[in-house]
């Protein structure tokens, strides 16, 4: 994930529900019969995701699970305790997408519970390939790499120890498949809310975020973040068209009403429409960047990533970690194939991976 656009950074961010630090702990009220809770993640990034609890008379709905570690599992309970809950209330968990950090726990859960775990449809293909770990022969993300041209990555990252990597073949259980799958637009009842469930897909194919307008919250999960931008193109298998995918999710988003975002990460911001605004705008320019750096010659996406600044302080790519060149390259890579979809780029393949000119 990049930072963009105006505002506090993530790491320094302050929410109102709370008046600390995003990533306090608590159960902070959001709105009437909501809380956030802020779960811990076991990597140098992104320190918390925030998970959702919606009260009813019938029990909770929560939305996004956590990461299923112990440290957060506990933190859940006791903030969960603090508003006179328990696990033993939990009802349903609406899970924004497939990604560990906000799908394993709930699954966990789920199933210890005897409880419903919905989950977009489109997400299914990534819960198949996790079953199927054992099968795997490298990093499931090595042949992106090396085909975004990043060979050296690809080859780095099939070493152990990458971030979030505990070196061990993926718990069955927290892949487990969802109980109920979304699929399309729909609306859900909780309680006495009517929350739309709405179909976001790019950050993941399956990306779901649930709007609650007479409430006027939009629980955002990773599309729509107030301080950074969801990563693009890191998702397993590969998408051809996840920026496009993406960007057409937020201007189906900025057609909702304008709504409060409660965010996987960072502090609740006010307008759903003011951060898709910058959130397209950000995108545009990356485009227009990457399109640029064609104009030396053709490139593979590894090549034009290192012709761009990266995070809020526009660090040089080369000196980022190995794992946010990775995450870096395979985003580079889907901005210049939405460039080739616009018709202003070209891909052909060599060996040195997909090659990209400027048309």
């Amino acid at each position: 994930m990049t930072t963009t656009g105006p505002g506090t950074s993530t790491a320094h961010a302050v929410s109102p529900d709370s008046g600390e630090h995003w990533t306090a702990e608590g159960a902070w009220q959001v709105s009437d019969g909501i809380f956030r809770i802020p779960l811990p993640l076991p990597m140098d990034g992104l320190k918390a995701i925030n998970v959702y609890v919606l009260l009813a008379d019938d029990g909770l709905t929560l939305v996004d699970g956590g990461w299923a570690i112990p440290q957060a599992r506990e933190l859940l309970d006791r903030s969960l305790r603090g508003i006179g809950a328990g696990f033993g209330d939990i009802r349903r968990f609406l899970v924004t997408h497939v990604h560990r950090d906000h799908y394993t726990l709930a699954r966990v859960l789920g199933t210890e519970l005897g409880v419903d775990v919905a989950l977009g449809l489109a997400d299914r293909p990534a819960l198949e390939l996790m079953q199927d770990a054992a099968s795997m022969t490298e990093n499931p993300f090595a042949a992106a790499l090396r085909t975004a041209g990043a060979a050296e990555l690809a080859e780095e990252w099939n070493s152990p120890g990458q971030e979030g990597d505990d070196d061990q073949l993926p718990d069955p259980t927290h892949w487990a498949f969802a109980d109920t799958w979304l699929d399309g637009d729909t609306s859900l009842t909780v309680g006495a809310r009517t929350v739309d469930a709405v179909h976001t897909p790019g950050h993941t194919p399956g990306h779901y975020v649930y709007a609650d307008r007479a409430a006027g919250l939009l629980f955002a999960g990773d599309h729509v973040l107030p301080t950074i931008t969801p990563s693009i193109g890191f998702t397993m298998p590969m998408d051809d068209q996840p920026l496009g995918d993406f960007m057409a999710s937020l201007t189906k988003v900025r057609s909702l009403p304008d709504l409060t975002i409660l965010p996987a990460h960072g502090p609740v911001a006010p307008s759903s429409h003011a951060r898709v605004d910058e959130l397209l705008a950000h995108h545009e320019t990356r485009l227009a960047d990457s399109l640029a750096a064609l104009a030396s010659g053709p490139l593979t996406a590894h090549q034009v990533a290192g012709h761009l600044g990266w995070t809020r302080h526009e660090h040089p790519y080369d000196t980022l970690d190995v794992f946010s060149r990775g995450m870096a390259a395979m985003e580079t890579k889907a901005h210049l194939e939405l460039l080739v979809a616009r018709g202003v780029a070209a891909r052909s393949d060599s060996s040195d991976g997909v090659v990209f000119a400027a048309v």
